[in-house]
């Protein structure tokens, strides 16, 4: 969210030109974060490290095997030498209908919290357990199955929303959605359903199958939304970059990066100061580079087609 836009330009529009870095995020969580990038990390372990950074509680090794259980049980339904299209079935089969394999308690949409906007409900863990998921968790562990099975798989954005994208023996690929049984969709559905500039499209922010650097960039983006929800705005940039050096185009990242600049600005100026004479010379200056950041960030994803109506800011 830009704030504060005609007061601060009033304000300090006259040292814009004066920059400071933003003070520095804590050098430790940063490394966590640049070490998901690791080539040997697959999908899966990304996701069980980045649930481990927002919630030290949960337990990866439990989900990890879990995952493996799910695994043989797939491919033992999908039967010795399945083809990759028998193992989708199987995978949905074993996902979405009822039946022993699942202890007849198939794994659905979650319609109180479709977006995954609680941070519980962002846990792969929690989904395992509930069976109860969002359009974040359900497009990850279908995609954390299909790799495992064998399957080209991986993830793309739309506004919000997060889709599977499925590439067959032919080199054709399709759009799955997991938030309703893993079906066929084309990209005219989500077009409609979810409106989104041709711009973005053409630019590849929407409905473009990700590489595996900006599937991990994808998936630790909720570590940048639990620091700013926790107010630590600072550590919320220091992620940002690092997401944003792997995956330059990634708009939600940049649309974070510049939320996490206003909240600074909230909290270090907001009700603190009723004239601008009573501001430190010092903090001006530093507002008027976070501010500059903060315009700077949601410029470059407005060039690269994200609009405000996509809903993305915070």
């Amino acid at each position: 969210m830009r704030v504060f836009r005609i007061w601060l330009f009033l304000c300090f529009g006259a040292v814009l030109a004066v920059m400071q870095p933003v003070a520095a995020g804590n050098p430790v969580f940063g490394g966590r974060v640049e070490g998901l990038f690791a080539p040997e990390h697959d999908l899966l372990a990304v996701k069980l490290a980045v649930d481990s950074m927002l919630d030290p509680s949960s337990n990866p090794q439990l989900v990890a095997a879990e995952i493996g259980r799910i695994v043989a049980d797939i491919e033992i339904m999908a039967g010795h030498g399945a083809e990759p299209s028998e193992k989708l079935i199987a995978l949905k089969r074993y996902l979405y209908e009822s039946g022993a394999w699942n202890g007849n308690w198939p794994f659905q949409y979650d319609l109180s919290d479709p977006l995954g906007e609680k941070p519980v409900n962002r846990l792969l863990q929690r989904y395992l357990t509930t069976r109860r998921g969002n359009c974040i968790t359900m497009p990850l562990l279908f995609v954390a199955l299909g790799q495992r099975l064998g399957l080209t798989m991986t993830l793309a954005e739309a506004p919000l929303h997060v889709l599977v994208k499925y590439t067959d023996d032919e080199g054709r690929i399709w759009n799955l959605e997991a938030t309703s049984g893993g079906g066929f969709t084309r990209d005219v559905w989500y077009r409609q359903k979810l409106p989104m500039s041709d711009q973005a499209v053409a630019n590849g922010v929407y409905l473009r199958p990700l590489s595996h650097d900006e599937t991990t960039a994808l998936i630790a983006s909720s570590l940048v939304e639990r620091q700013i929800e926790m107010g630590a705005f600072e550590d919320a940039i220091a992620v940002s970059d690092v997401l944003l050096h792997h995956h330059p185009n990634f708009a939600y990242g940049l649309v974070k990066k510049g939320s996490a600049y206003s909240g600074l600005l909230r909290r270090e100026l907001a009700g603190k100061y009723t004239r601008v004479d009573e501001i430190p010379a010092d903090l001006k200056v530093q507002a008027a580079a976070w501010y500059a950041a903060n315009m700077n960030a949601f410029a470059k994803a407005e060039a690269l087609g994200w609009r405000p109506e996509d809903g993305q800011t915070q």
